[in-house]
């Protein structure tokens, strides 16, 4: 097993394979020596390279989970070097660009199959792995046409065995999805931020906390994001912003009723969330 980017997923998804003994080894591939020693110790990985051909050239399975634009490149160098037969997937939380990106590519197309684990956190670095990150969470794979049956196969039971909940959609899909329940709430986390002056922190409760916490978040991770998935982004922001503009004209208007349906409205779907999270919650 390789992984190429050895931080809080990458590092998951190590102390996962090395807990549950998935692996034989568990080979970590990254641009810092120093920074991989961490994820060694931390338990993520066997052995730690920099020298991405040394790291995949015995793999078996391979996850890139690199930056964003980063990835196809990185899938498609590995592809070149893996054994055959092997298996490539990465784990960004765009699909679009890095499905089409690769499958341009006949070498990297063969063995590859996007995915995408929903347990991600404002927190970077192997320092905060956790073997258990992905039990119970929702991991997108996203097939298509072009992709083949038997990694496909692998890749599915793979997630299932570091106890994800996998499900399948188009890279179309899951971008235009993720751009809603992700991407705009990341944007909105640090709009909010940026709104309220610093000298007014000391005055912020918990809704400034929990509304902020993710605009912690890694600066260049989030800008490689929001530019890779920038159509289905902006149609998300354009939603907010109407939500927005129609409790903006209640509250001018003094409009008790509109006020009260457009929280109503909120504090249901909000609920609704709660209920379904309730059982992956219990599982934890």
């Amino acid at each position: 097993m390789a992984i190429l980017g050895v931080g809080l997923i990458g590092g998951s998804i190590g102390m996962a394979l090395r807990s549950e003994r998935l692996a034989a080894r568990v080979v970590g591939v990254g641009r810092s020596l120093q920074t991989l020693r961490q994820a060694q110790e931390r338990g993520a990985i066997d052995q730690a390279t920099t020298d991405l051909d040394e790291g995949v050239r015995d793999a078996e399975v391979v996850v890139v989970c690199t930056p964003v634009d980063r990835i196809p490149r990185d899938v498609c160098r590995a592809a070149a070097i893996a054994p055959g037969g092997a298996l490539i997937m990465d784990a960004g939380s765009t699909k679009r660009k890095i499905v089409e990106s690769v499958e341009a590519d006949p070498v990297g197309c063969g063995p590859f199959v996007g995915a995408h684990p929903i347990a991600g956190s404002e927190r970077s670095g192997a320092a905060f792995a956790r073997p258990t990150l992905f039990r119970g969470r929702a991991c997108v794979l996203t097939p298509t046409p072009r992709t083949r049956p038997e990694p496909l196969e692998r890749a599915r039971d793979f997630w299932s065995k570091l106890g994800a909940n996998v499900v399948e959609m188009s890279p179309a899909e899951h971008d235009e999805v993720l751009a809603y329940t992700s991407h705009l709430p990341h944007a909105l986390a640090a709009a909010l931020s940026l709104s309220v002056p610093p000298a007014w922190q000391l005055l912020a409760a918990g809704a400034f906390r929990d509304g902020t916490r993710v605009a912690a978040a890694d600066t260049g991770l989030w800008t490689a994001i929001f530019r890779d998935n920038r159509g289905p982004l902006l149609k998300a922001l354009s939603s907010f912003q109407d939500r927005v503009a129609a409790l903006k004209y209640a509250v001018m208007t003094d409009d008790a009723e509109a006020i009260r349906k457009w929280w109503d409205e909120a504090r249901q779907l909000r609920d609704l969330y709660d209920d379904r999270q309730a059982p992956r919650e219990r599982d934890e």
